[in-house]
C-alpha cells in the first residue's frame, strides 16, 4: 500500500515551521513541499530592503537548509488554485499534485480596497521582487531629480500608519542621509507623507508607545496627513478629507494600507472574506477536514472579542506547531487538538537603535525595544531555519 502524501503549500513562516516539525516527527507519509521559490523570506524585515538599509540577501536563506531530501520532496512553482473535491493542487508549470491532508500557508498580498490606479502606480511591501522595486525607484527618482529639478521626485508618500509603514518610514529615514549626500540634494527639499484615515497611527498599540513611535518619526522629518487614499496616478496622490479632495504631488507612493490573504483561497471557492478562512478549533477547514489553513490565509477567532487575531509570524508560527501535530494524528486516525493562541506580546522598529513594544505585559520603547525585537527576529531564525542560520543571519548588533 502506498503512504499517505501530505503537501504544504507555502515556505513562508507557517509553512517551514510544519514541515520542520513534521520531518522531526519522521511520520509514515511523503511529505511534499510547493513555493514559487526556493528561498524562504523574513518578511517581517522586508521593509529593511524597501528602504535600502538591508540587501535582499540579508533576510533570505535557501530551502535546502530546513527541507530533508530523504522525507521531502520540494516543487519550485506558482500555486493556481486548489480542488478540494479531487483533492489536488493545481500549478503553473506541473502536472497537478494530489494529496490525502493538505496545509495551506501561501501568505499574504496587498489589499488594494478598490482605489483607482493603486495596482498601477501603487509600489507595495509584499516580497523580494516588490521591496527591490521600491528602493530602486526610489533612487531613481532621486537621480532624475539631479537631471531635471523636478521637486516632485523628492516627494515620498506612504499610505496607512499601521505596523508596516512605521518599520518602513523608520529605516526610509534613517536611509535619506545618505542618499542625500549621494546625489547632493538639500535636505529640506526632500519630503516623507504618511496618509491614514484616523489620527490613531499604530492602533495596536497603547497609545503611549504610538504617540512615542509617530513623534520620532515627526522628529526626522515625516508630515502626517489625515485623509484616505481616493486614487493613485503617476506623480499624483488624491486623499480625502473633510469631503474635500486634496492632491499631492510625488514621485514614490507606498502603498501599506492593508493586506489580505493569498488569492489562490478565494480561486479556489473557499468561504472566504479578503483571503481568509475562519478555520475550526482545529485549524481545519469546515467540510474539508483533510485541509488544514495557517498564517495569513487563516482566520482564528480571539473568543474574548469575537474578532479574528491579527495575522503575525507569532501566531504563524504557533499555528504551525499545532498543524504538524494534528496533521500527523489525522494520519493515524487519532484525535486532533484545538489551537490555543499564546500572545507574547509584538515590538514595531523605528529604524536604527529604536522601536516600540508590548512584550509579556511591559511597554517597551527606544534602544530596549529595539534589542527585543532583535531577540523575536532571531528567535524565528532559530525556530526555523535552525542555529545555524540564526548565527548566519540572525541580528546580533545593538547599535543596527
Amino acid at each position: 500500500m502506498s503512504k499517505k502524501r501530505i503537501v504544504i503549500l507555502g515556505a513562508g513562516y507557517g509553512g517551514l515551521r510544519t514541515l520542520k516539525k513534521l520531518q522531526k516527527i519522521r511520520p509514515d507519509a511523503e511529505l511534499m513541499l510547493i513555493d514559487k521559490n526556493d528561498y524562504h523570506c523574513e518578511t517581517t524585515a522586508l521593509h529593511e530592503v524597501a528602504a535600502g538599509t538591508s540587501n535582499a540577501d540579508e533576510i533570505c536563506y535557501s530551502l535546502d537548509l530546513v527541507v530533508d531530501r530523504s522525507q521531502t520532496s520540494f516543487i519550485q512553482d506558482v500555486v493556481v488554485c486548489v480542488e478540494p473535491e479531487k483533492r489536488r493542487v493545481l500549478l503553473k508549470n506541473h502536472a497537478p499534485v494530489s494529496y490525502d491532508y493538505l496545509l495551506i500557508s501561501l501568505g499574504f498580498e496587498p489589499e488594494l480596497f478598490g482605489i483607482q490606479g493603486m495596482e498601477h502606480y501603487g509600489l507595495f511591501i509584499s516580497d523580494i521582487p516588490s521591496v527591490t522595486k521600491i528602493r530602486a525607484h526610489i533612487e531613481e527618482q532621486f537621480e532624475k531629480w539631479t537631471e531635471d529639478h523636478r521637486l516632485e521626485h523628492l516627494v515620498i508618500v506612504v499610505g496607512g500608519a499601521g505596523f508596516t509603514s512605521f518599520e518602513f518610514l523608520g529605516e526610509l529615514t534613517n536611509r535619506m542621509p545618505a542618499l542625500i549626500e549621494r546625489y547632493h540634494i538639500d535636505k529640506n527639499l526632500v519630503r516623507i507623507i504618511c496618509i491614514e484615515p484616523t489620527p490613531n497611527a499604530l492602533p495596536m498599540f497603547h497609545r503611549r508607545l504610538a504617540e512615542y513611535g509617530a513623534g520620532r518619526l515627526s522628529s526626522r522629518g515625516v508630515a502626517f496627513v489625515i485623509g484616505r487614499v481616493a486614487s493613485v496616478d503617476e506623480g499624483r496622490i488624491d486623499y480625502r478629507t473633510d469631503d474635500q479632495i486634496q492632491s499631492i504631488q510625488a514621485g514614490t507612493f507606498v502603498w501599506t494600507g492593508g493586506v489580505s490573504g493569498s488569492s489562490v483561497v478565494a480561486a479556489s471557492g473557499f468561504n472566504q472574506r479578503r483571503g481568509r478562512v475562519t478555520v475550526n478549533r482545529d485549524l481545519s477547514v469546515q467540510g474539508h477536514s483533510e485541509i488544514l489553513i495557517i498564517g495569513d490565509c487563516s482566520a482564528v477567532i480571539n473568543p474574548q472579542s469575537g474578532r479574528p487575531y491579527p495575522t503575525t509570524a507569532q501566531i504563524a508560527l504557533q499555528q504551525a506547531d499545532c498543524a504538524a501535530y494534528n496533521l500527523n494524528a489525522m494520519l493515524h486516525g487519532n484525535p486532533t487538538k484545538p489551537f490555543v493562541y499564546n500572545y507574547k506580546g509584538t515590538v514595531c522598529s523605528l529604524g536604527k537603535n529604536d522601536a516600540v513594544g508590548e512584550v509579556m505585559g511591559r511597554k517597551l520603547k527606544g534602544r530596549p525595544a529595539s534589542i527585543m525585537k532583535k531577540v523575536i527576529e532571531n528567535r524565528a531564525l532559530a525556530k526555523i531555519g535552525g542555529v545555524e542560520t540564526m548565527i548566519k543571519k540572525g541580528r546580533f548588533s545593538l547599535i543596527k
